[in-house]
């Protein structure tokens, strides 16, 4: 069994590791200094440690407290909570029933530049930039020499400085792929200096990838590393992502790099579908072997409002039994739209399995009214329980760990780069898209033949597997589908769906960023 031993070191260093500057050209706000922080040799760890925090929680002390992000309640501020609504809330798979300011504005794809999750999610991404930025500056070779540090704790350094530059690439890549255009800033900047200038969408994916190519080997072999730590399997499957959106990114074709980097996460034998899907999304899931990188949660140690405990309380409500599911109490807010339900054949009783969690008693498939729960079927796939029944730790917040890369998608990133022309077999692609079905089946039931393996049939499929993993967006915009194609209910803010305006494949910069940085040109159409 795998154990999460990052999850109290991280808690550890968020409340040492002050920082709540979300300005990219200073440091971090800290309560202590480089000066004294690095006084004790595990410090460092404690460093990278609040890096990965970063992705969990959302300030100093938990659930909430001295948040890092300022102007927007500290629960909306979490960086998964903030990335799954972006990517889930716009499309076909998802509506949210609450009132807040700005959430509405997600459900029907009508946002503009004020919205305040779209802010915090730019703000979160260079909360992130910034933290790797001065750790990576910390712990140059000339600052360690300084410090007198030996040989082993400078190698295991060096390891982190490598897992900071993942961290680092992996924000720069949902920053790219939110907002396009945006600020590239690294440890070789001043600090203190003007505001960044913007760089192109095509500068930043191009350093991306250099990065993920240039640390790759410098990060532990798969199932050497410490879980929910970055390793070579997570780095792959990062580039894999960034090189199969490359056509949208920057207009070039580079599907048999995207082949090629899940081929060497598959070839590693490390990862194993798990015989049980269900398992992926509970509360026990850290012992699965298909999991390649996860932000691990912890109900007892690292707890927020945001990431699996957002998703497992607002996808309860009407007449489920909260107990069942593990929570205390439901939310009453996520849901499915009936263009989600209807890509699972047969809905709740049909014959993929992947569709176990739908709950259609006393929900309605029509959505009438966005804000009413019960418009909509009801979808809690997180559920805050064991593999055996047995409670999490903690019905308030969540032990599910969030699955951001997994060997189930990487299958699906090989059948498609087969389909996109990226070089392969199509007889593994379509292998590859059996196993899923078989398991999704419960036996060979599913399984197609070559002829229905299509791009079209893909997308559907990304859907079913991939559902509510907060991959949606991005697989629609791929596809064509997000804005001048693809209808479903309230896109566009009518109940009958409409065609929006193409410019909305990108997200604005923030309002309060433009005014804040006079070098920073706004999307176009905003």
């Amino acid at each position: 069994m795998q154990n999460k031993t990052l999850t109290t070191l991280a808690l550890a260093a968020a409340l040492t590791l002050g920082a709540g500057c979300t300005d990219i050209t200073m440091p971090p706000k800290s309560t202590v200094t480089a000066a004294n922080i690095f006084n004790e040799p595990g410090a460092y760890k404690q460093f990278i440690a609040k890096l990965y925090a970063g992705l969990s929680v959302t300030g100093q002390q938990g659930p909430a407290g001295a948040g890092d992000i300022q102007g927007i309640d500290e629960g909306f501020s979490q960086y998964v909570r903030l990335l799954w609504q972006m990517q889930e809330l716009p499309t076909e798979e998802a509506v949210i029933a609450w009132g807040d300011d700005g959430v509405q504005e997600l459900n029907t794809q009508k946002w503009g530049s004020s919205n305040q999750f779209l802010g915090s999610m730019y703000y979160r991404v260079f909360f992130q930039v910034t933290l790797a930025n001065e750790f990576l500056r910390e712990t140059t070779d000339e600052k360690l020499t300084s410090r007198g540090v030996g040989e082993a704790l400078r190698a295991e350094i060096h390891g982190y400085r490598a897992e900071a530059r993942f961290l680092r690439a992996l924000s720069y890549w949902h920053g790219i792929d939110l907002f396009g255009d945006i600020p590239l800033v690294t440890e070789a900047d001043a600090l203190g200096s003007t505001p960044p200038k913007q760089s192109t969408r095509a500068d930043v994916y191009r350093y991306v990838v250099s990065e993920l190519n240039a640390i790759k080997p410098e990060l532990p072999a798969p199932g050497a590393q410490e879980y929910g730590r970055a390793d070579q399997g997570a780095a792959a499957m990062l580039l894999a992502n960034v090189y199969l959106n490359a056509q949208v990114y920057v207009g070039e074709n580079h599907y048999a790099d995207a082949r090629a980097a899940v081929e060497s996460v598959i070839a590693t034998g490390k990862y194993h579908l798990d015989p049980n899907y269900r398992h992926l999304f509970l509360a026990d899931n850290h012992t699965s072997s298909e999991l390649i990188f996860t932000v691990p949660q912890d109900g007892l140690k690292q707890q927020s409002y945001g990431g699996t405990t957002f998703l497992m309380h607002a996808e309860i409500g009407g007449s489920m039994n909260a107990s069942v599911y593990g929570v205390d109490g439901g939310w009453y807010g996520l849901r499915t739209r009936p263009e989600g339900y209807a890509m699972f054949p047969g809905g709740a009783g049909g014959p993929d399995k992947r569709g176990y969690f739908f709950y259609t008693d006393g929900q309605s498939l029509d959505i009438n009214n966005l804000t009413n729960f019960n418009d909509g079927i009801g979808a809690p796939k997180y559920q805050n329980v064991t593999s055996t029944g047995a409670p999490a730790s903690n019905a308030g917040n969540s032990d599910i760990d969030f699955p951001m890369f997994r060997l189930g998608e990487a299958y699906l990133i090989y059948a498609e780069a087969v389909l996109r022309g990226g070089g392969g077999s199509r007889a593994q692609a379509l292998a590859y898209v059996n196993e899923l079905r078989a398991r999704a089946y419960g036996n060979a039931g599913g399984n197609i033949a070559d002829p229905a393996l299509t791009l079209d049939f893909l997308l559907a499929e990304r859907g079913r597997e991939l559902f509510w993993e907060a991959h949606r967006r991005t697989d629609l915009i791929r596809y064509d589908r997000f804005t001048n194609q693809g209808l479903w209910q309230w896109k566009g803010g009518v109940k009958a769906g409409k065609v929006t305006e193409s410019f909305r494949n990108l997200y604005p910069l923030p309002a309060s960023e433009l005014l804040a940085n006079p070098n920073l040109k706004q999307n176009a159409g905003y």
